[in-house]
C-alpha cells in the first residue's frame, strides 16, 4: 500500500509540473506535439521547462535530486536551459529551517549550541538533498580556535528514502520477472547496491571516516585538498570539519581570471580519478561540481578541494586489475584482448566467440579515438556498449555501477573545463605505469616487504612444525606408504625388464635372420 501511494505521488508530481508535456514536446512528430498541447489544457505551465523539472525533482526527494545532479553535468545530453537549471540542485536545494539545524546539534551534543561553538552562522552556506552546511567557529580541548563547516542531516530523510527504495525494489522485481534481459541486468542487485550507499550517506560519522581515508590516500599527490575532521564534534547527524576556502569549479571564468591553469586543472582531475580508482580502490563517487572547489590560497593554489564524502566507491584487487587491463588494452586499441578479458572474467558466456566480440567492441570504440573530449560522449559510448552487451549476454556488474556514474561525472566536468582535453592520451600513461607497478619487480618487492613480518614469525618455528608433521604420521602409516612405494617400484622394474627382453629378442632375431640369409647364399 505504501508503494502504491508513493507511486501515486510521483504521478501527481509529474502531472502537477507538466513533465508529461515536457517529454511529448521533445519529439518531432506533429501528432505528439498536438497531444502535448491537449494534455496541457487547464494546467498552468507558464514556468520555464527547466524550472519545472528542477522543482519536480526537489518535490520528489533526495533520490530524484541526485538523478538531477548527474544530469546537470551532462551538457552534451541536456539542452542548455535545462542543464543550467539542474545545476542549482548541486548545492542550492531549498534549505530547511535553521532552528531545526540548531535543535539537531543540541540534541546530538546534549548541550546548548553556545557551549559547542563560539560562533554559529544560522544562515546555511550550502544546502543539498541530504544535508545542509553552516559555518562556525569552535575552540578545541587545547584552547585553539578553528574556523569550521558544520554539516547537519536533513530531518526525516530515512523515511523518505525507504519509501523510494521500496518502490525501486518492486520495479526491479517487475523488470527481472517480465523483461527478457531481467536476469542479465541484475536490477535487484543494482538497487541493493544503491540502498547501501544511500544508507551510508545518512550516517555522517561514516562520511567523516570516508573523508579521513581519502585525505590519507591523497597525501603526497599535491593535487587535491581534503578537509580535516574534528572527531570530538562528530555524530551520526552532525559532522564538523575544517572550513575550506575555494572557488566552485563551475565558475571557470573566475578561476581563469585568478590565473588558474584550466587545461592543467582538467588533466589533474583525470589523474586524481584514476589514482583513487586504480591505486587505492577507494574513490569519491559523488563528484558533481557542487562538491568540488579550487583553492586560490598561495600554498595550495590551483589544487582541487573535495567536499561531501557521503558516497564513496570501493574496488577489490580483482576488480582493479581487471579494469586496468581492460582500460590499457582499450587505449592500445587491442580489442581482441578486451574480448578475451570479458570471457576470462566470466562476464560473457564461455562459448562466446572472441572474434565476434572483438569486432563488436571495435565497431563501437574505434570512431572515438584521436578526438578531443568536445567531440566524444562517453554517455553515447556506454549506451552503444550497453546495446552490444545485450547481444552477447554480458552480465551487469552491480559493484561497478558507481564507477560508471563517476566516470560520467568526470567526463562532464572535464568537458566544462577543457573541451579540447584528450581523455585517452591523458589516462594512458597513468594506466601503463600502474600496470608496470602491479606486474613488475616493484610489486614483488612490495609484497616481500609486506610479508616480511609474517615470514620472520614463521621461520624460527619451521623445525618444530616439521617435527610435528612427522609425528602426526604414525609408523604403521609410514610403513604402508613405503610398501606401496616398493610395490610400485617392482611393477616399474617388471615393465622395464619386459621391454629389455623384448628388445634383446628382436635384436637376436635380426642376427639369426642375417646368418640364415648368408648360409643360403653360400
Amino acid at each position: 500500500m505504501k508503494q502504491f501511494f508513493r507511486g501515486g505521488t510521483i504521478v501527481w508530481v509529474v502531472l502537477r509540473y507538466g513533465l508529461d508535456e515536457l517529454v511529448l514536446t521533445s519529439f518531432q512528430k506533429p501528432w505528439l506535439r498536438l497531444l502535448a498541447r491537449i494534455v496541457s489544457v487547464g494546467r498552468d505551465l507558464r514556468a520555464p521547462r527547466g524550472q519545472r523539472l528542477r522543482e519536480a525533482l526537489e518535490r520528489l526527494g533526495p533520490i530524484f535530486v541526485k538523478f538531477g545532479q548527474v544530469l546537470s553535468t551532462r551538457r552534451d545530453l541536456m539542452p542548455p536551459d535545462i542543464a543550467d537549471e539542474l545545476a542549482l540542485l548541486q548545492d542550492r536545494v531549498p534549505p530547511f529551517d535553521p532552528a531545526v539545524a540548531v535543535a539537531t546539534i543540541e540534541r546530538a551534543f546534549k548541550r546548548p549550541i553556545g557551549e559547542v561553538f563560539e560562533h554559529f552562522e544560522r544562515e546555511p552556506v550550502a544546502s543539498a538533498s541530504i544535508a545542509q552546511v553552516h559555518f562556525a567557529r569552535l575552540r578545541d580541548r587545547n584552547g585553539q580556535r578553528h574556523e569550521v563547516a558544520v554539516k547537519v542531516l536533513r530531518p526525516g530523510m530515512l523515511h523518505v528514502i525507504e519509501k523510494d527504495l521500496s518502490l525501486m525494489r518492486m520495479m526491479a522485481g517487475w523488470v527481472e520477472g517480465l523483461s527478457a534481459d531481467g536476469k542479465r541486468l541484475k536490477p535487484r542487485e543494482v538497487v541493493a547496491e544503491f540502498d547501501n550507499y544511500l544508507h551510508d550517506e545518512l550516517d555522517l560519522v561514516r562520511e567523516a571516516a570516508n573523508a579521513a581515508q581519502l585525505r590519507r590516500n591523497m597525501e603526497g599527490l599535491n593535487l587535491v585538498e581534503v578537509p580535516i575532521i574534528h572527531w570530538d564534534f562528530c555524530h551520526p547527524e552532525v559532522m564538523v570539519m575544517e572550513r575550506m576556502n575555494g572557488v566552485p569549479i563551475s565558475q571557470v571564468d573566475r578561476l581563469r581570471e585568478a590565473g588558474v591553469d584550466i587545461p592543467k586543472l582538467a588533466r589533474d582531475g583525470v589523474t586524481i580519478f584514476f589514482t583513487q580508482v586504480f591505486r587505492d580502490g577507494f574513490f569519491h563517487a559523488d563528484m558533481h561540481p557542487g562538491n568540488i572547489q579550487v583553492s586560490l590560497e598561495p600554498a595550495t593554489f590551483g589544487r582541487y578541494i573535495s567536499l561531501d564524502f557521503g558516497i564513496v566507491g570501493t574496488l577489490t584487487e580483482f576488480d582493479k586489475e581487471y579494469l586496468a587491463q581492460n582500460f590499457t588494452a582499450f587505449f592500445r586499441r587491442d580489442y581482441k584482448r578486451v574480448a578475451e578479458l570479458h570471457i576470462e572474467s566470466g562476464w560473457v558466456p564461455p562459448e562466446t566467440r572472441v572474434n565476434e566480440l572483438e569486432a563488436a567492441v571495435r565497431t563501437v570504440c574505434e570512431p572515438y579515438f584521436d578526438r578531443p573530449l568536445k567531440e566524444i560522449s562517453l554517455g553515447m559510448v556506454l549506451l552503444r556498449l550497453f546495446q552490444t552487451s545485450r547481444r552477447f549476454n554480458v552480465e551487469i556488474q552491480p559493484q561497478l555501477v558507481l564507477l560508471q556514474k563517476t566516470l560520467l561525472n568526470i567526463e562532464g566536468l572535464g568537458r566544462q573545463l577543457d573541451p579540447d582535453l584528450d581523455l585517452w592520451s591523458t589516462a594512458k600513461p597513468f594506466l601503463e605505469k600502474w600496470m608496470l607497478d602491479q606486474l613488475g619487480p616493484q610489486r614483488l618487492r612490495r609484497e616481500l616487504r609486506d610479508q616480511l613480518p609474517h615470514y620472520a614469525k614463521i621461520l624460527p618455528a619451521l623445525p618444530r612444525l616439521l617435527h610435528d608433521h612427522l609425528q602426526r604420521h604414525s609408523a604403521p602409516q609410514q610403513q604402508r606408504e613405503l610398501l606401496e612405494l616398493l610395490r610400485e617400484q617392482r611393477r616399474t622394474n617388471r615393465m622395464l625388464q619386459g621391454l629389455l627382453y623384448s628388445g634383446l629378442g628382436f635384436v637376436l632375431g635380426l642376427i639369426v635372420m642375417q646368418i640364415i640369409v648368408r648360409v643360403r647364399v653360400f
